[in-house]
């Protein structure tokens, strides 16, 4: 019955679209209606004298205006290319056990399967209308001289598969069991049922059509005469899709209401269990882009099994939140990777994919853009992301006339070194007790051991022991909040004028070489031999399409070069070395062991201009600020 009650109210949303499209086709026949009308009255003698000869000539020119501007109108809806989500075409004989199960799902809910199955670098499941001709596969050549000769194969191979296409998360394949994966695409696949109906599919076409015209019609014109047109053919489809909006948005939603009422029938139980699933590899695949792949993408390198590394980091998350026997045992299942006969080359593909998305990235592998495995992230990536951002911050000092310190009894005064920067950064000895009594407090809130807090994005900390990040049964929670003082912009104002300006000058540069960086360019697809993304239906222009994160800001660009600096000479005078957690990306591992105590104390430094806790923790680990780091 629910099943009837959604179909129904979708299907008549769809009439209400098509009559909207046919009271717009009404509209653009009225004058031409008319103007027959005067004339077959004139020339039969029912109307005579008067004006109505003149009167139909005006008519006669409005009307073959209105036509000659609908059928433009027509044209541009028609001809425009709907939007299309990037993704990496799955072929059947790369995959054959997956469409096999999408298909045994169709059968089992009485629905036509999907044409097609695509990859998406993203937690989500759609199906996704490509019966545009512009989206159709191009014409294969011909094999033998009979099919040529029939025509059969160029005619076939113009004509766009009826049914949608279904696109899946590539994270969900990772992460998810094969029956976990069948569950959660039951109502994805149920919904190519309602799909095949002549009047949704011929409402649904409608509507991406205006939606495409619009997008035409908003791209920059050469001439004033095309944008004079344009202009008007986008006030008009506007008006047509604003009248469509509410209908079609009813009717998807019946769509989506037949489709899970009619899945209720399949794996109903396990499909409670999957969609928690959802929300966690949701919950580590922005983790993971945000603190492990962005870094990455900004060195020119990108992590080329995102995918897989999206199950360690689930892993990793579900040992720290004490999960683990609960998911050890659902790891002992079959993964829904299984699925595909080759997942490290589709991973590569949805790695590239993701790059490309998120970050704005080249199109294929290149000296400038390579890839990088997991293993070899720590010293590709972390080490060489903080020697280059300790090089831009002795740069930048350079730049601004810092001298080197004068200690005499420094050896190597002309090395860059990190003294160098926290005598910068120091703020000059001042008599008020505020600051004093605020440093005494963040000292506190350190400790004096070596084990202190480590900041996250809330600006709390959380606390562990010597064993931080190694035994979670031992993992304590600390709150450290101090009210800090905010400027006009809603950042906290920094140490001293140095300081700013330091700032200013990193955010300069960091522009600077962004600006000098080479535009990045698309390149071809993917094949049925080899998996990649489809690069040809969007614009290189729009990249990235879902940026992760804003701009930094001058506090946060100071902090993090900051950091590297510290990182660096920890590492080149201390046997520290680079690390990558999975959560939280790169790390500095001392004897092993993540430093998690080093982002409030930097912060303190920047903030405030007092670089006691940071010397405090420097003495601690044995770091010699007066020696000279190896520079990229």
């Amino acid at each position: 019955m629910g099943v009837e009650v959604g179909a129904q109210a979708a299907r008549s949303r769809a009439l209400a679209v098509l009559r909207i499209r046919s009271r717009a086709l009404a509209v653009a026949l009225l004058p031409a209606a008319v103007a027959v009308v005067l004339l077959v009255g004139g020339s039969t003698g029912h109307i005579t004298g008067g004006s109505w000869p003149v009167t139909s000539w005006i008519v006669t020119v409005i009307a073959a205006l209105v036509l000659l501007a609908a059928a433009g109108i027509a044209l541009v809806v028609a001809r425009a290319r709907p939007a299309v989500s990037p993704t990496v075409p799955i072929a059947e004989a790369s995959a054959p056990d997956l469409y096999r199960l999408v298909r045994d799902l169709a059968d089992r809910l009485d629905v036509p399967p999907p044409s097609a199955i695509a990859l998406t670098p993203d937690c989500d499941s759609w199906l996704e209308d490509r019966t545009h001709p512009a989206h159709g596969p191009p014409p294969p050549e011909h094999r033998d001289e009979i099919a040529g000769a029939r025509g059969v194969g160029g005619g076939r191979s113009r004509r766009a598969p009826a049914a949608p296409v279904l696109v899946i998360g590539s994270p969900f394949l990772w992460w998810m069991r094969v029956g976990e994966l069948r569950a959660v695409l039951a109502p994805v696949v149920a919904g190519t049922g309602p799909s095949a109906h002549p009047d949704i599919a011929a409402a649904r076409r409608f509507v991406r059509g205006l939606d495409a015209a619009v997008a035409v019609t908003s791209e920059p014109a050469r001439g004033p005469l095309a944008r004079t047109v344009l202009a008007g053919v986008g006030w008009v489809t506007r008006l047509l899709l604003r009248s469509c909006r509410g209908h079609a948005a009813e009717m998807e939603r019946g769509v989506a209401a037949a489709a899970a009422e009619r899945a209720q029938a399949v794996d109903y139980g396990l499909r409670i269990v999957a969609q928690e699933q959802v929300g966690l590899a949701y919950a580590g695949w922005d983790r993971l882009l945000t603190r492990v792949a962005l870094p990455a993408w900004r060195m020119g390198r990108w992590p080329a099994r995102l995918d897989a590394g999206v199950v360690a980091a689930l892993t990793e998350l579900s040992r720290r939140d004490r999960l683990a026997e609960g998911f050890a045992s659902r790891l002992g299942e079959r993964p829904a990777c299984d699925l595909l006969e080759e997942p490290g080359s589709v991973d590569e593909a949805a790695s590239l994919l993701a790059a490309r998305l998120f970050h704005g990235g080249p199109a294929e592998p290149g000296p400038d853009w390579a890839p990088v495995d997991w293993q070899e992230y720590p010293d590709e990536v972390v080490d060489r992301t903080w020697r280059t951002e300790a090089a831009r911050l002795h740069r930048v000092l350079d730049a601004l006339g810092v001298r080197h310190p004068t200690d005499p009894t420094q050896p190597d005064q002309g090395g860059p070194t990190l003294a160098r920067v926290l005598d910068h950064l120091t703020a000059p000895a001042t008599s008020a007790t505020d600051d004093a009594d605020l440093s005494v407090d963040r000292r506190e809130a350190y400790g004096e051991s070596g084990t202190g807090v480590s900041l996250n994005e809330t600006g709390t900390g959380t606390g562990t022991g010597t064993d931080a990040g190694t035994d979670a049964g031992t993992e304590v929670e600390v709150e450290v909040e101090v009210e800090e003082e905010v400027g006009e912009d809603g950042e906290p104002v920094l140490g001293s004028e140095r300081t700013a300006a330091l700032a200013a000058g990193l955010s300069a540069e960091l522009a600077r070489e962004e600006a000098a960086a080479p535009a990045v360019a698309s390149g071809p697809g993917g094949s049925a031999e080899q998996p990649g993304p489809d690069w040809s239906f969007w614009d290189d222009g729009m990249l990235p399409l879902f940026p992760l994160q804003p701009p930094r800001s001058g506090r946060e660009l100071l902090a993090d070069h900051v950091t590297a600096m510290v990182c660096c000479a920890a590492m080149d005078t201390a046997g520290a070395a680079p690390g990558l957690d999975w959560l939280d990306g790169p790390a500095l591992l001392v004897d092993g062991v993540r430093a998690v105590d080093l982002g409030p104390r930097v912060l303190t430094l920047v903030e405030d201009g007092d670089p006691e806790p940071l010397r405090d923790w420097l003495r601690h680990l044995g770091v010699r600020p007066e020696k000279p780091v190896r520079l990229v």
